[in-house]
């Protein structure tokens, strides 16, 4: 069993919940989609318990390749930049070379994982299909299914020329209105389960609050409400 986890922002209580249920439903092993440690409020912590997994890869998302120091379409404003210089002083040297230096996709058997698109880290999916899917998709001959995240949006839906396009959800920071963490398995039929687990998201919460600074207040928002909000 393939057990499919993205978008962990650094919310140790999460992952701790998703890994837990992995195990239970017999996952032996990992594909982690990016996005690992920006925005939580154990950056670190969170980092260092995927690197205990026995058998998992790993690809960057947009928050790994920001961290390298490629930082040109960073969004405006006084949320994403902060986040980041927090997060690089909480992980060290060795976890930031691991993390910048990740591959951009990997593929398991007809399954191609991405961050966002195979041809972006930022252009994801919409979970209504839309003009430029094809274009997004790009050229996957020898994969039959896509699985990205991003968005932060749990889903699946057919996407061009038959490839299933997957969006396990975020572990550490659902944006579809339900706070549970999310993520997928993917059995050795290539059977594939979305999947949502709850776990104490108030003590998240209250540990990003405790950081004191606007960013996390911003989104200890966002996870009370399971979007983002203002």
């Amino acid at each position: 069993m393939l057990a499919v986890l993205y978008d962990l922002h650094g919310n140790l209580p999460a992952l701790d919940a998703v890994l837990a249920d992995a195990e239970r439903a017999g996952a032996t092993r990992y594909v982690l989609g990016g996005d690992y440690a920006a925005f939580g409020a154990w950056p670190a912590q969170t980092v260092r318990r995927l690197l205990e997994l026995r058998d998992a890869r790993w690809i960057a998302g947009n928050h790994e390749r920001w961290l390298s120091g490629d930082v040109h379409d960073v969004p405006p404003g006084p949320l994403v930049r902060p986040a980041l210089a927090a997060q690089r002083r909480s992980l060290d040297a060795d976890a930031i070379t691991r993390l910048t230096s990740l591959p951009a996709t990997t593929q398991d058997g007809d399954t191609l994982f991405c961050h966002a698109s195979p041809r972006s880290d930022m252009r994801s999916f919409a979970p209504a299909v839309e003009a430029d899917d094809r274009e997004r998709l790009g050229d996957v001959a020898q994969a039959t299914r896509v699985v990205f995240g991003h968005t932060h949006l749990q889903f699946r839906r057919p996407g061009p020329g038959g490839v299933e396009l997957v969006n396990p959800g975020s572990v550490g920071l659902p944006l579809d209105g339900d706070v549970r963490a999310a993520y997928a398995t993917i059995d050795e039929e290539q059977h594939l389960e979305l999947r949502r687990v709850p776990y104490d998201h108030e003590l998240s919460i209250a540990a990003l609050e405790a950081q004191g600074e606007p960013w996390a207040a911003v989104i200890a928002g966002w996870l009370r409400a399971a979007k983002p909000v203002l």
